[in-house]
Parts: C-alpha cells; structure tokens; sequence
C-alpha cells in the first residue's frame, strides 16, 4: 500500500472504579485480541456520534464521551488503514450485554501489557498506563 486512504475509527477507554474496560471479540478479525471497544465512522457522524452509537451497538449502554486520549494511525494490511482515534468515556446507563464480544474485563491501568491487543489497541494501553503513572505520581506531590 503506497498511499493508503485512512478509515477514521473510534475506541473507548470506559472507566469506572479506577479500572478500564477492555473486550474481547467474538470474531477473529483481529485474532481473538483484546480492545478498547468502538468502531467506524459512518457518514455525517461526528467521532463523538460515532463512539455513542458504536458502545450501545456493541455494549448496549450509554456513555458520555470525555477527553481524546489518543489519535494514532496504523496500516493493518495491504488493503486497509485507520485512523484511530481513542476517548476517555464515563459509563453512565444502562447493563452491560456483550452484542460483539465473547468476554469483557474490568483491568486496573498498570495491568494492561498483561493482555493481548492489536497495535493499535497498544498504543491506547500504553498512553492509558502512562496517564495512569503521571496521576499517581502527581497526587503525591499534591499532599
């Protein structure tokens, strides 16, 4: 691929409890990895639209979507590239039905790397752990 057309796709980090959300699919498009849910961008969709519609489509629950936490791009094979573009997201309503996914687990940050991701999904764990870190060490200082 020599100049690849970027996909725009959303991820969330949910948060609650001090853990993050991360799923598994049921398909093996990607493997059997673990990710940040979301998906892609559909026409006169904001990324913000997008992300809503994408967690009650495959969570079936409503969120408000925070914070961009990362924007990263990835060529994931000779056919398709993306744009991801990763928001920190409160859970608000509504229960948890797995619509996509076979499994979900709620993962304290520093515990991430201990799960298979994607690349793209990587780099997320790695900016969400790296927050992670600089918050702790900053509430430190903050006594």
């Amino acid at each position: 691929m020599t100049d690849p057309e970027y996909m725009s796709v959303t991820a969330a980090v949910i948060e609650k409890d001090g853990k993050v959300l991360i799923a598994r699919r049921k398909r093996p498009s990607l493997g059997y990895y673990w990710e940040f849910p979301g998906g892609k961008l559909e026409n006169n969709e904001t990324l913000e639209e997008c992300l809503k519609r994408e967690i009650r489509e495959e969570l079936d629950i409503e969120i408000e979507v925070g914070p961009l936490v990362s924007v990263n791009k990835h060529v994931l094979n000779c056919q398709s590239a993306i744009t991801l573009y990763a928001y920190r997201v409160q859970y608000t309503s509504g229960e948890i039905k797995l619509n996509d996914h076979e499994e979900i687990k709620w993962v304290s940050p520093e515990d991430l790397l201990k799960y298979d991701f994607p690349d793209p999904d990587l780099l997320i764990a790695k900016e969400v752990m790296n927050a992670f870190k600089l918050q702790k060490v900053s509430s430190r200082f903050d006594r």
